[in-house]
């Protein structure tokens, strides 16, 4: 019966562990909450510029912040953008970088570690110490350098970090790779004569993928957090994109107001500080509750 089959056994048993956790569960529901703002944004905000639906609207043209009211329901920051539109699109800005960057990072990464592990000797010293080379250099410092040397946008932040970000994985995998490579299955497929293609793609990566998979949760919030800090710099997307890290930047001469009232301004700050840090959260979250449940140490207690 296919219900008894043991890699659906398994899978049950690992949904479990995870759901059982109450904060995968939150993390899960932020993570929802995010995907439904995202893929419904042109209902939430519908774009005064169609042909740049990422532009943030704008209630006017002066540079003090604006509070809440009917027309703008969290405000404008400074220069009179929406924050509420900026926010609902930012979710998609937020969503480009992260999967964008931690997809990309974790194919060069997984390839260069599975080459590595698996045929071992000279192609496996070279690589890794390929990889010690770029983990010598803070990460910051060389995505950094990177955007300066390519020019500003938010395209080059996300070639920046993904060029950077790869470098996490193949450590990871090769030292799960150097376990699964001397198994009997795999001694049996090299047995029959199965190609090092086929026998990488088919046992070796289905079998040593897991902690690659809780590393690109739990990095993919910190990606976009990265992102956010280079856009706060004024290296990423232009004046007026949605994108959460540019609308902090845009709130930075405004975190303190007067002296008789220093939270005059809170929603300039608070709002796209809080929609980064609940993002940031939903991924860690998942990330750890995935941790615990592909650890082989207390998967079984």
């Amino acid at each position: 019966m296919l219900e008894n089959h043991p890699r659906l056994k398994e899978l049950r048993y690992t949904l479990f562990r995870i759901f059982r956790n109450p904060s995968a569960i939150i993390g899960v529901i932020l993570l929802l909450f995010f995907i439904s703002v995202a893929v419904f944004a042109p209902y939430i905000a519908p774009p005064k510029y169609p042909n740049r639906p990422y532009m943030m609207p704008r209630a006017g043209y002066t540079i003090t912040p604006k509070p809440p009211d009917e027309k703008n329901i969290f405000g404008t920051t400074e220069g009179q953008y929406d924050i509420f539109y900026g926010v609902v699109w930012g979710t998609r800005t937020a969503f480009r970088v992260g999967l964008s960057v931690i997809i990309s990072a974790v194919i060069i990464g997984v390839f260069l570690g599975t080459v590595a592990g698996y045929f071992g000797g000279k192609v496996d010293e070279i690589i890794m110490r390929c990889v010690d080379v770029v983990f010598a250099i803070p990460f910051l410092v060389l995505a950094m350098a990177i955007v300066v040397s390519l020019g500003r946008g938010l395209d080059v932040i996300i070639i920046a970090i993904a060029a950077v970000a790869w470098r996490t994985y193949p450590r990871v995998i090769r030292s799960a790779i150097l376990s699964v490579r001397e198994q009997d299955f795999v001694q049996a497929a090299k047995s029959m004569g199965v190609s090092d293609f086929r026998i990488m793609i088919r046992h070796i990566i289905p079998n040593s993928i897991y902690p690659v998979m809780v590393i690109a949760f739990m990095e993919a919030g910190s990606v976009v957090l990265t992102a956010a800090f280079m856009s706060f710099l004024g290296l990423g997307a232009p004046k007026g994109y949605a994108d959460w890290g540019q609308m902090v930047a845009l709130a930075r001469n405004y975190i303190v107001g007067p002296p008789d009232d220093p939270l005059k301004f809170w929603y300039c700050i608070i709002v796209p500080g809080g929609a980064i840090v609940l993002f940031v959260l939903a991924w860690s979250l998942i990330g750890d509750a995935l941790r615990d449940a592909f650890d082989p140490k207390i998967r079984r207690k």
